[in-house]
């Protein structure tokens, strides 16, 4: 979305200019009639661009949500109508795809919905369950107090998802630094090494052998390897545009050794925390399951419990119905069944979520506490792969020479 610079007249014979992020100069001009202003022109501001079509732009940031948020909870509990709250915050949101989303929710609130109808067009940005939780805030008129509950929500899968990050950064950093140093290695020291090593009539040893050759094949193939790349990039972009290409590459991440467990407990997590959370903002529990299925990122899982509602509506419990989706383990039914009979299953869901939030910090700090020996070693095997086809030759040569 542009800038505009609107001069504006008040009843009482004052011009000012102020300026306008927005769609179009009818959503500006519309904007300052509304709010009582006689709007004399209204100018594209070219010196302000903004840039969003980079990725990171496109996506909505956890901090920045969580700030719009806290916000909102901020100026409702001060007093102020939702509409104005809205203006207020997005006159400081940074984040342009954010700002122009919050933007296109105002229109939607002036042209008299409420404030969960306007996000449900652009439920896929913001989620389902944070649409839900704003429709049982409003339904319970405890806006505020749905919201504050969400935004605790939203900073433990945060949490959680920076946890994760910070564990693949350090040993991708490394495997990354290790490529170019082997790079460099074998496609500008070695070669050189070679001529200079063949001015003596002797043969280079195996180990530089083996790398020089290695270095050839790829560089004469350089060009196929980077097109199978590219293709293998291409259809990776169409399977995640499809469906059912989703639910296989998601399938198959639930492969990965490791991997797995935490998956599979990452989506229990979720969904466990989703459905207390909607629960409590007085949704009912089939409704409530629906909405929840979706916090839960793995498609293929979430697959596997599309059944589940159908189940309810059989007369089956909830601890029941999920059994039949066939990955939650026996703790979570076990403390499921137990939060049903006990009347007090939103709390028994919450206790869930944390007992298997925790059970992936520990095995995420248990996978840093066995990646840093492990990358330790195949660091100093490549460092001595390269030290010795570096200076075997040299000794060799020191050889020939005597």
């Amino acid at each position: 979305m542009p800038y505009f610079n609107c001069r504006l007249a008040t009843e009482d014979g004052r011009v000012f200019t102020r300026s306008f992020f927005g769609n179009s100069l009818i959503q500006c001009q519309k904007n300052f009639e509304a709010e009582g202003f006689c709007v004399l022109s209204v100018k594209r501001d070219w010196k302000r661009i903004e840039i969003s079509a980079f990725p990171f732009e496109k996506k909505i940031k956890d901090k920045d949500f969580i700030m719009f948020n806290q916000e909102l909870v901020a100026l409702i509990k001060a007093g102020y109508p939702v509409l104005k709250s809205i203006e207020i915050i997005i006159s400081r949101v940074k984040n342009v795809h954010l700002k122009e989303l919050l933007i296109l929710v105002e229109s939607e609130i002036r042209a008299g919905k409420s404030l969960s109808q306007a996000f449900v067009p652009y439920e896929k940005e913001f989620s389902k369950v944070y649409v839900a939780s704003l429709m049982a805030g409003e339904q319970s008129g405890n806006l505020a107090g749905t919201i504050s509950r969400f935004i605790s929500y939203i900073k433990i899968i945060s949490q959680t998802k920076s946890r994760i990050r910070s564990a693949l950064t350090y040993p991708l950093i490394l495997l990354l630094f290790s490529f170019v140093l082997i790079s460099i290695l074998i496609n500008f020291i070695l070669p050189r090494f070679s001529e200079f090593y063949l001015d003596f009539d002797a043969k280079l040893p195996a180990i530089t052998r083996g790398l020089i050759s290695f270095s050839v094949a790829v560089r004469n193939n350089l060009f196929f390897i980077i097109a199978v790349v590219f293709l293998l990039f291409l259809i990776y972009l169409q399977m995640k545009k499809k469906g059912k290409g989703v639910i296989l590459l998601d399938r198959i991440k639930l492969k990965i050794p490791y991997g797995r467990t935490i998956l599979l407990e990452s989506a229990i997590s979720l969904f466990c925390r989703s459905l207390s959370l909607l629960l409590e903002g007085g949704i009912s529990l089939l409704s409530s399951i629906g909405i929840a299925s979706h916090s839960v990122p793995n498609k293929f899982l979430l697959k596997k419990m599309k059944n589940v509602p159908d189940h309810i509506r059989n007369g089956e419990t909830l601890s029941e119905s999920l059994k039949e989706a066939g990955y939650f383990p026996p703790l979570a039914l076990d403390m499921i069944r137990i939060g049903e009979t006990s009347a007090n299953l939103e709390e028994m869901l919450s206790d869930v979520a944390e007992v298997y939030d925790e059970s992936i910090r520990m095995r995420i700090d248990k996978f840093i506490s066995l990646t840093e020996p492990i990358i330790i070693i195949i660091m100093g095997i490549i460092t001595a792969v390269m030290l010795l086809s570096v200076y075997l030759p040299i000794f060799n040569i020191i050889r020939v020479v005597q």
